[in-house]
This record gives C-alpha cells, structure tokens and sequence, in this order.
C-alpha cells in the first residue's frame, strides 16, 4: 500500500508542475497581450491628438511635420502646439501611472496613491504659495513643487517609520498631512490678486494647456532614469505584497529597498507635477484599471503606466473637443476618479476592513 502511495504521489507531482506551468504561460500570455493592446492604443491616441483637432490635417503633412520639414500652417499648429502637450499626456501619464502603482503594491492598499497620502497636495501647495506670495515664473515654481513634493514624502514617511513602516499608518498619516497642506492652498489662493488666483487655478487643476518644450524635457530625462530603476525592483517589489518578514525571508532588503523605491516614485510624481500640475486620480486609478486587465499574479508596472498615459492622453482630448467646452486634463480624470475612490471606501467598510 505504501508503495503504491508513493507511486500515485510521484505520478501526481509532474502533473501539478505541469498545471502550474500551464497557468504561469497563460498568465504571462495575457499580460503580453495587454501591454500590446495598451500600447497600440497609446499609439494611436498620440497620432489622433496630432491630426485631429479645431483644423484637421492629414496625417501625411503631419509625418511631414515630425520629419522635420516646414509645412504651412501645420508646422506652428503641430509641431509648436500640439507635439509637445502630446508628448507631455503621454510622459506625465507613464511617470503617475508608475509611482500609483509602486506605491499601492508596495504598502498593500489601493488607497496608497500620492493623491491620498499627500505629495500631490505638498506640490500644489509650495506652487501655489510660488505664484501668489513670491510671483515667480513657471521655471521656478516647477523646481519649487519639485522640492516641495519630495520633503512633503520624506516627512510623511519620516512620521510613519517608527517599528517600521505600515501601510495603513502612512496612509493616515499623508491624509492628514493633505489636509493641512490643502488647507494652506485654500488661504494662500484667498489672498491672491485675480491674476495670479487664475495662474494659480490653472496649474493646481491639472492642465496641459501651453505646454513647451522646456516642460517636457525635464519630465523626459526623470522617466529616463527613474523608470528603469522601477522596473528593475519588480521582483522585490512584488515581493514585498507577502509582507515584510516574507519578503526577508526571500532576501529582499526591505527597508532599502522601500525607501529606493519611494525615492524613485516620488521623483517621478513630483517631475510629472511640475509640468503638467496635479492631474487628479490617474497615479489612483492607473494601478487597479491594470490589475482588472492583466490579471493575478503579473508585474503591473508597465502596464499601469501604459493605463496611465490612456488616461492621460484621452482625458486631455476628450476635455478639449468631446464635452461642448474645453476642460483642463484634470477635470475630466478628477471626474472619473473620484467616484471610484468613494465606491472603494464603501466596499472596504462593507467587507468589515480597515485602510
């Protein structure tokens, strides 16, 4: 009978390797399929914010214009209006659909967005207070909310590290630094001339409206250096959703590696801010949209920040041409997101959860 056990244990074993094998292929298939949809619809929303338009062109002058060759009208309306906010959509979208991501994955909690835990609001605070109380101009105030954003993430995590850090104590710990911070914006803004109060307005809104060159470049260069270093952590990263004492188990430094990758996170929110302002929601939505298309079980990194910049890159040319008035990109995403994170709050109260 032992033996017989034994056999039957043996010729059970290969077949569960076999299913496992199975289920990893499919997993890994589906997520590639993803990350090609995702990206072909990333393409295509690039060209259509580029031909369509108040004048459309065809889209033969507008490769004209990408080649660099000087075609009447569609040279300054392209190539000076349009490539650089395009480009601005889709690089701000992948640099908050990145950071949402690590940081939800990180801390265990769909909550655990920099819209929630305050470094968004610690950028447009220290921008607004730029604007109206030292009227600098938009260079400096980029390098100011980039500052800003990254010591408000610094303090917050400063403030949750003690024994270690919780996801749920960060979180309420950033909800409460963004209140104070959002209640800064709100006195500062009160006190702003009219000029100044629609600057203000413009860029705490979340806008691409005017967007340069010397705005995307910045942005560009982070996404080039950060990026990569995100992906690179994916295996640790993923590692840490076990928990902290797993995850050592598996050799995983975690506390290096938490504060590299909040590092790196923050680095690319706050870049991304900068040029485009808070656009409200895609960092929170980027990750669970993702989770929903891939699947269990696969790295979400790149396609949440493929998620991010449809998010992006849609919500702009939907505000400026699809809803009968022009609305600044962070209108039409705050509209999207804001009813899921209520809906989210609901189903975790229900369920009997905390943060």
């Amino acid at each position: 009978m032992t033996a017989l056990a034994g056999t039957g244990e043996r010729g059970a074993a290969p077949a569960t390797v076999e299913a496992v094998r199975r289920g990893r292929a499919r997993r890994s298939a589906r997520r590639r399929v993803v990350v090609a949809v995702l990206a072909g619809v990333v393409v295509v929303g690039f060209c259509v914010t580029l031909v369509l338009g108040q004048t459309t062109y065809p889209p033969a002058e507008v490769l004209r214009v990408l080649l660099g060759q000087d075609v009447p009208g569609a040279s300054f309306t392209v190539g000076t209006l349009r490539l650089p906010r395009a480009v601005l959509a889709v690089a701000a979208g992948l640099c908050f659909g990145l950071a949402g991501v690590t940081f939800q994955t990180m801390l265990r909690n769909p909550l655990a967005s920099p819209d929630v835990i305050g470094i968004s609001s610690g950028a447009s605070a220290a921008a607004a207070f730029a604007i109206v109380v030292l009227r600098l101009g938009p260079t400096a105030v980029s390098v100011v909310a980039i500052g800003a954003g990254l010591a408000v993430a610094l303090l917050v995590y400063a403030l949750s590290s003690r024994g270690g850090v919780a996801g749920t104590r960060l979180i309420l710990v950033g909800i409460g630094v963004a209140a104070m911070l959002d209640s800064l914006t709100a006195y500062v803004l009160s006190q702003a001339a009219e000029w100044d109060l629609q600057v203000a307005m413009r860029w705490l809104t979340g806008s691409l409206n005017g967007a340069r060159w010397e705005q995307v470049v910045p942005v560009l260069v982070a996404l080039a250096v950060l990026g990569p270093l995100l992906l690179a952590q994916s295996r640790d990263l993923a590692a840490t959703r076990l928990g902290d004492d797993t995850a050592s188990a598996l050799g995983v430094r975690v506390e290096r590696n938490r504060l590299l990758l909040i590092v790196a996170a923050v680095g690319l929110i706050c870049f991304a801010t900068a040029a485009a302002g808070p656009v409200a929601f895609v960092a929170f939505l980027a990750g669970p949209i993702a989770a929903r298309l891939v699947g269990p079980g696969a790295s979400l990194l790149v396609p949440a920040a493929l998620v991010g910049a449809v998010l992006v890159l849609l919500g702009d040319f939907a505000g400026q041409f699809l809803l009968g008035a022009r609305y600044p990109v962070g209108v039409v995403t705050g509209v999207l997101g804001a009813p899921y994170l209520v809906y989210l709050i609901v189903r975790t109260n229900r369920a009997g959860g905390s943060l």
